[in-house]
């Protein structure tokens, strides 16, 4: 990525996750790493990607003081959507056995919203990802809740992980995304940038 190392950007992840960091780092493209706590609640009107580019327009909104000239900031914010609700992380082993349970047998979609703040603009690219589960067992989401305690993941699961190694029989748009971040879709947004601003 000489074209982003080159120029007179400075990549800045406003973003805490360690998994975020990690697929960014995979495109060689140099970044810092800056997180800003910020309340993710959202009014109960909101429906789909207009709840994860609510919590990005939030997130990208608590660099405003601090955003400077030659930074682009990327923040986001990925939520599960299934049958007209959106599921978080589960409060507990409990919880996370009753999500994965509604997965089965069935598609739901993932959706991941990414602000790009500027000095001078802000945009949000969204992708929604439609991820199909095989009939699971309950064999298999008791091993999985108990070998991984996935309470810190929204929807219950790490799409990279075992249950979806062994689970997830389509994924229906980007991987990555379901990951947390869109990288193919984020890296080109991030060159179109600093084309425009040449």
């Amino acid at each position: 990525m000489d074209l982003v190392n080159k120029s007179e950007y400075k990549i800045i992840l406003g973003s805490g996750s360690s998994r975020r960091r990690e697929l960014l780092d995979m495109t060689g493209i140099d970044f810092t790493v800056k997180s800003i706590p910020v309340d993710e609640s959202f009014p109960d009107s909101l429906k789909g990607t207009e709840i994860s580019e609510h919590i990005v327009k939030n997130k990208s909104e608590a660099f405003n003081e601090l955003i400077k000239k030659n930074e682009i900031i990327i923040t986001a914010d990925t939520l599960v959507w299934f049958e007209d609700e959106c599921l978080g992380k589960p409060k507990d082993k409990e919880e996370a056995r009753s999500m994965l349970k509604l997965f089965t047998g069935k598609s739901h979609d993932v959706i991941t919203s990414v602000g790009f703040l500027t000095a001078g603009m802000f945009k949000i690219l969204t992708e929604s990802t439609t991820v199909t589960y095989k009939h699971l067992t309950e064999k298999e989401i008791d091993y999985y809740v108990e070998t991984v305690n996935p309470v810190d993941k929204a929807g219950s699961y790490g799409i990279q992980d075992w249950i979806g190694m062994i689970g997830v029989e389509y994924v229906n748009g980007s991987y990555t995304s379901v990951l947390g971040l869109p990288v193919p879709q984020v890296t080109n947004e991030i060159i179109k940038i600093i084309n425009e601003n040449l």
